[in-house]
Formats: C-alpha cells, sequence, structure tokens
C-alpha cells in the first residue's frame, strides 16, 4: 500500500497576511525591553511562537465538516453536563451534525475518527501531535524542516472612541493586540499512530480550509472581524525530501522537474487511496 511508504510527519504550509492569535503570541523579547521597544521601529526585528491551541482547534473545525460531508457526525468537543452560556445550544449543536462526546466510545474502542484524532477522554491522548510555530523576521534563520515560519511581530493599538454624540469622539480606552504580519511558514504535524484514514482526513481537511479560506467559522484566530485570519493553507507534498521542502519556500528557485514528477505521484497514485480509507473508515463506523 501507498500509505506504508510515508513515514508520520506532515507539514501544512500556511500564509497569511494577519493573525491575531486568541491564546496570544510570546516573543523571544520582552515588550518594555528597558524602554527601548518601538513596534513600529522596522529594525526592531522580534520573533516568538505562535500557540499551537488556536492552530488546532482551526484544523479540527476543517476535520469535522469533512467527516461530516461523509454523512457522519463528529464527537463534540464539549461535555454534556458543561455549563454553556446559551441555553440548549449543545442540543443544537447535536442537531447540526455532532453526537455526544464519547459517546462513540460505546461501539469502537477508539471511537470516532474525530475522537480518535483529537482525543479529550480522560487521559486518552490524540493521535495527532499539533505543535506550535516559531516564527522570525529573518528568513535566513527560519527552519522549514522543523515547522518553522518568516513572520513579522507587530503590537497593535486600537483606541475605543464614545459613541454618543456629546462626546465628540472622545477616547474610552485604548486595547492593545499581538499580532504577526506576512506570515509564511509550514506547521508541523505528527500522527502517534499512522491509519490512512488519518492522512486522507488531513489532505480533505487541509483543502476544505483553503477553499472556505473567507468563511468567518473557518478563519483562523480572535480576531475575524477586523480582517485577520484568512490563511492559504495546502498540505506540502509528503514525498519532498527536506532539500525540496526548503525549496517550497526558496523565493529565488522554482519547482524542479523531480518536483513535480513527484507532485503528479501524490495526485495519481497516493492521495486517491488515502480518501478511499477515509471513506471505508467513516462508512464502516457508520454502516453506511
Amino acid at each position: 500500500m501507498a500509505s506504508e511508504e510515508l513515514g508520520p510527519e506532515f507539514f501544512v504550509r500556511l500564509r497569511a497576511d494577519l493573525l491575531i492569535i486568541g491564546d496570544s503570541i510570546l516573543t523571544d523579547r520582552h515588550h518594555a525591553s528597558n524602554g527601548n521597544y518601538d513596534p513600529t521601529d522596522p529594525q526592531n526585528q522580534i520573533g516568538g511562537i505562535i500557540p499551537s491551541f488556536s492552530l488546532s482547534g482551526w484544523l479540527r473545525h476543517g476535520t469535522e465538516r469533512v467527516v461530516q460531508e461523509h454523512g457522519a457526525t463528529a464527537c463534540h468537543p464539549g461535555e454534556v453536563n458543561a455549563n454553556f452560556r446559551k441555553e440548549d445550544v449543545y442540543s443544537r449543536d447535536l442537531e447540526a451534525g455532532y453526537h455526544e462526546k464519547g459517546a462513540c466510545l460505546d461501539s469502537v474502542d477508539d471511537g470516532c475518527l474525530i475522537l480518535d484524532l483529537f482525543g479529550g477522554i480522560g487521559n486518552r491522548p490524540g493521535k495527532i501531535m499539533r505543535r506550535p510555530i516559531q516564527f522570525n523576521p529573518v528568513r535566513s534563520k527560519v527552519d522549514y524542516t522543523r515547522g518553522q515560519a518568516e513572520g513579522h511581530y507587530r503590537r497593535l493599538t486600537r483606541k475605543i472612541a464614545s459613541r454618543n454624540p456629546n462626546d465628540g469622539r472622545e477616547s474610552l480606552r485604548v486595547v492593545q493586540v499581538d499580532a504577526v504580519a506576512n506570515l509564511d511558514g509550514a506547521w508541523y504535524l505528527c500522527f502517534r499512530e499512522q491509519k490512512p484514514a488519518f492522512v486522507g482526513l488531513l489532505a480533505e481537511a487541509v483543502r476544505f480550509l483553503n477553499e472556505h479560506q473567507t468563511d468567518f467559522l473557518h478563519q483562523l484566530g480572535g480576531a475575524r472581524n477586523f480582517g485577520g485570519g484568512i490563511v492559504d493553507c495546502e498540505l506540502i507534498n509528503p514525498l519532498y525530501t527536506e532539500r525540496e521542502l526548503r525549496r517550497v519556500f526558496d523565493r529565488r528557485g522554482e519547482e524542479t522537474a523531480a518536483m513535480a514528477d513527484k507532485d503528479e505521484q501524490w495526485e495519481r497514485d497516493y492521495l486517491p487511496e488515502f480518501r478511499s480509507a477515509l471513506s471505508s473508515h467513516i462508512e464502516g463506523r457508520t454502516g453506511g
């Protein structure tokens, strides 16, 4: 089988003009830095880390939609007895293509595909490891084979003004948010246990997220209303060598003939097998 020839590591290319991550961004220097920090200074080269929490949730949304498009329900991420802010929100989710969290374990030991992949019940870990993305504004310092990215850190300031005409647009407060601009890099994913259906689901989820990148629900980050979170994404061909992976991000070079051949091989020989495995896995669990 073609799936047996691949390793457990996969890379997803992410490109975004602006990301404002809800669980914040870690930087490699303090914001104050002895009073010398100037977010508008182009020489102020600050790198950092984009945590994987928002990235993981974004990917999960894509995988859930793929499973639902195959006629199955996805495992709900929330607990059955959770204190939801809106009344009956859990019931409405169940009607919209989800089943109760962990209910799938009653019929199958490893649960549905979503639970098996992302975990979330007791000490049950997910089968996919999602690492944070380390970014740096200096391209030569970015190692794409380790899941890193080129990105420019900025601290954005928004003034909240009064809407009362008598106040004359008086500023009420100032809100500062951490952001990464001009992001281009690789997100490193690794399967603890590799199943052909996992690879098929990953490929289809990334495709779905790229095709629906302007949909509010499928944008990434915590400020989607303000032009952030629209992400171009693609699964980098798993057949590429490390050298070819780096070449994907090399603006000076073009795709080699060997890379073009591997792209054709991936689309012709590998991807159909993984898509078939995904469909068979879901149909086998749902009795379809």
